[in-house]
């Protein structure tokens, strides 16, 4: 967004100029200022107004996918259903563990959840995999409010045969995660009441919701590992019951993930733009 000037004959006149796109064509949003700048605070509001207008074109772009989603998805036989959440459960699951430093690939992922064949890797990356894919598949079977029990049920669930002393309670010890010193332990059930409150409050689109909550939730940081495989898993959970498609974080890509990770606002634009190219 900038403030450009535009010459009309002998007269000089000011605008609030956005430009974004749309079916990948540049639209631009134009405020008229007049020939003398407003005061900061007039045009923070009028930068405001220029948001909320590519906002809502934004929202009726992610509706229109929900739509369209609902439409193909309720033609699709029981039975297929069931086999493309299998497949969705096998990709989501390599890639959030693989995120995560898991040795095991795409290949033994299919192997371990549907042959039940274990590779040559690690034991603790190979019961990992088991037990995420049957975590996702009850989360999205299970159309239950995000609370907390529910989400130290699902640490418990992925961590309790690798990881006991850690599974399905919150972090009682300060973390850093590189150069992010993540809020002192003696917070972090204050912030999560918070932050499950702020799940249940959400004025905007889901799409930016699920987006918001994840970054907020791994700000907050609280298990002592396992952070981005839960919050991943809540970032689904909010989209998909609420009618859209879900979302993986490819492993391939996590580089611009955790650059997007370092901003609220950074993130929330990935997270979206992301979305949006491959729906």
């Amino acid at each position: 967004m900038a403030i450009v000037k535009r010459k009309i004959g002998n007269e000089e006149f000011y605008y609030l100029q956005q430009t974004y796109r749309k079916n990948k064509k540049p639209i631009t949003l134009s405020k008229y200022l007049g020939k003398e700048l407003p005061s900061q605070k007039e045009i923070e509001k009028y930068k405001q107004e220029l948001v909320s207008v590519q906002k809502q074109e934004l929202y009726k772009k992610l509706e229109s996918i929900k739509e369209k989603f609902q439409k193909n998805w309720q033609k699709v036989p029981k039975s297929v259903k069931e086999q493309e959440l299998h497949e969705i459960a096998i990709a989501f699951t390599y890639n959030t563990n693989a995120i995560e430093g898991s040795t095991i690939t795409l290949e033994d992922t299919r192997e371990i959840i549907e042959q039940r064949i274990a590779p040559k890797k690690s034991m603790r990356d190979i019961k990992e995999t088991e037990n995420h894919a049957k975590v996702f598949l009850h989360m999205i079977q299970d159309s239950v409010p995000l609370t907390i029990p529910l989400l130290l049920q699902w640490h418990n669930q992925l961590f309790e045969e690798t990881k006991p002393d850690i599974a399905g309670k919150f972090r009682d010890y300060l973390v850093r995660v590189g150069d992010y010193r993540a809020p002192d332990w003696q917070d972090v059930e204050k912030l999560m009441h918070e932050f499950i409150i702020q799940t249940t409050k959400a004025h905007e689109n889901p799409v930016e919701h699920a987006a918001r909550m994840h970054y907020r939730f791994e700000r907050i940081h609280p298990f002592g590992d396992g952070n981005g495989r839960i919050g991943r898993l809540l970032m689904n959970h909010i989209l998909w019951h609420n009618g859209y498609p879900m979302l993986i974080i490819e492993y391939r890509k996590r580089a611009s993930y955790y650059r997007a990770l370092r901003n609220e606002e950074m993130f929330v634009k990935y997270f979206i733009r992301r979305y949006v190219s491959i729906m």
